[in-house]
């Protein structure tokens, strides 16, 4: 039998160190909200591989799509002879899409090279240059996400210079001392001293960001936003990779709001399983881009899109948006109740719409308590060792966030939140 150890070693000589893996096991199969390492040991997926797998893992209709696709071919390359998945894909997303008029998508790999090409859309389609994203935001790990992202550490330290033209603003949040009024007096003081509007093209907002914390963006500030980008013709672009495909209670977390974003990403769970991303935007603006300015050689594959087809069957024929609800008031409820105990640690902010729950482990107890990050990483290392699956987020990494599979067994769920209550309880 193979030892996760033994592969460890193989992993530290063969894998550079700049990749991190949150536990210290291999997998070998999984079902579901469940995975099995090389070792057989079990664990209960609370992480759906970072948000990735809301129809859980190999959900049987997703793997159907697929196996019926690789009959038929795996490549041709969008550019050289296109092909229906895609096409379909595109339509069932325009569709769907909270996107006012008209829409059309372009599908591409990864979440990061989405965000890539909705800023080259956005900059095609207003012929400015200036982005301005938010702190604690996360958009990806590609030159031009690296910079939209929020946060240096781990993400940019030691690989400046980045590219100009991107501001970051502060996102509001109660518990942080940060305000909406916060924010916007920020965004007239950067109108002022910085940038001026006119040469910005875009503003990227997560509606819920997730590395910076699994924070809610207020509805008061994307009006506001929604606002300032119409007055002065900026396009308003909502990251959607990580809320996107019923994640949030709504197949869309900006579906949350009234407002209707210009551009939309999404990636992770769109594909299943499957690496997959595009960009939804009004079709006035994605036809902005000249032939050829946009593509990839693997984007859009047509595994993944026939794959994400099944994704959004799965979503609407198994209720998933609202079982999202469902299986997040219940988890909620769960962490409140963890609150009130004096045998677990303290634990408090818990948030997030949706089945998109996070809470952060204090110093003490009570609403003003200071956030500890150090509470956190030993919580995360019990319930890793106790066989549950849990990643951490926020920016001193103080929170952890639950992203269990919309899909998972009722007995799983409760089993998952009872290695959590183990892995909370005050150290002896």
């Amino acid at each position: 039998m193979k030892k996760n150890s033994d592969l460890l070693q193989r992993r530290a000589a063969a894998i550079p160190r700049g990749i991190s893996t949150a536990l210290g096991v291999f997998a070998d199969r999984a079902e579901n909200a469940e995975i099995w390492d090389v070792e057989g040991n079990r664990y209960i997926d609370f992480a759906s591989g970072i948000a990735v797998l809301n129809v859980g893992h190999r959900h049987p209709r997703v793997l159907d799509a697929a196996r019926a696709q690789l009959d038929r071919y795996t490549h041709t390359a969008f550019q050289v002879a296109a092909y229906e998945p895609y096409l379909e894909l595109a339509e069932r997303l325009n569709r769907i899409a909270p996107i006012e008029g008209p829409a059309k998508s372009i599908l591409f790999s990864t979440g990061a090279e989405a965000v890539e090409n909705a800023i080259k859309i956005a900059r095609a389609a207003t012929r400015r240059h200036a982005v301005i994203a938010f702190s604690g935001g996360f958009h990806g790990r590609s030159f031009m996400a690296m910079a939209l992202t929020g946060k240096t550490v781990p993400y940019k330290r030691g690989f400046g210079p980045l590219p100009g033209g991107v501001y970051h603003l502060p996102f509001p949040a109660a518990h942080k001392g940060v305000s909406v009024s916060d924010t916007l007096e920020a965004l007239d003081a950067l109108f002022k001293s910085d940038v001026p509007p006119e040469d910005v093209a875009a503003l990227i907002i997560e509606p819920v960001q997730g590395e910076g914390g699994f924070l809610p963006a207020p509805p008061e500030l994307l009006t506001a936003l929604r606002d300032i980008a119409d007055r002065n013709g900026i396009l308003l672009v909502a990251d959607e990779v990580q809320t996107g495909f019923a994640r949030t209670g709504r197949m869309f977390g900006i579906e949350h709001h009234a407002v209707k974003p210009d551009l939309i990403t999404v990636a992770k769970s769109l594909g299943g399983g499957f690496p997959l991303s595009g960009v939804i935007g009004r079709a006035t603006v994605m036809d902005a881009a000249e032939p050829g300015g946009l593509g990839g050689t693997y984007a859009g594959s047509p595994v993944a899109c026939a794959a994400a087809l099944a994704v959004l069957d799965v979503i609407e024929d198994e209720g998933l948006i609202e079982r999202a609800n469902l299986l997040g008031t219940r988890a909620r409820e769960r962490l409140l109740a963890f609150a009130q105990r004096e045998d677990l640690r303290p634990i408090g902010h818990v948030r997030g719409p949706g089945a998109m729950i996070a809470f952060d482990l204090l110093a003490d107890r009570g609403t003003d308590a200071g956030p500890d990050p150090a509470a956190t990483r030993d919580v995360l290392q019990r319930a890793h060792a106790r066989g549950l699956m849990l990643l951490g987020c926020g920016g001193l990494g103080e929170s952890i966030r639950l992203l269990f599979p919309l899909t998972i067994p009722e007995a799983v769920f409760e089993e998952g939140f009872a290695l959590l209550e183990e892995a909370l309880r005050r150290p002896d």
